[in-house]
């Protein structure tokens, strides 16, 4: 008979989260109200997570307040400095016009 505890996972010792795609759940909802902000731009967007950006950096921003996820910069989130987005937008136009 095997020692291990359920699904081969030893009896005992606590189990250890991933680094990264999986965080805690808001139990206590401190992050509600921007969460509930995403989601109501995805609904009035058809979901295109593009134009959602703002808030779901607010979301982000939020939960790293509330220790439910690790710091990090939001840059590795894929999110871009707000100097980039504008230098990469001008670049856009000058493009189109030449």
């Amino acid at each position: 008979m095997s020692a291990g505890g359920a699904f081969g996972g030893a009896r005992g010792s606590s189990p250890v989260p991933p680094e990264k795609g999986v965080f805690p759940l808001d139990h206590l909802r401190q992050c509600d109200v921007e969460k509930k902000e995403y989601l109501s731009c995805l609904k009035s967007s058809g979901h295109q997570s593009k134009r959602c950006h703002p808030f779901a950096k607010v979301y982000l921003q939020c939960r790293m307040a509330k220790n439910l996820m690790a710091r990090q910069d939001l840059t590795e989130l894929g999110f871009r400095n707000e100097g980039d987005l504008e230098i990469s937008g001008q670049e856009n136009k000058e493009s189109m016009t030449n």
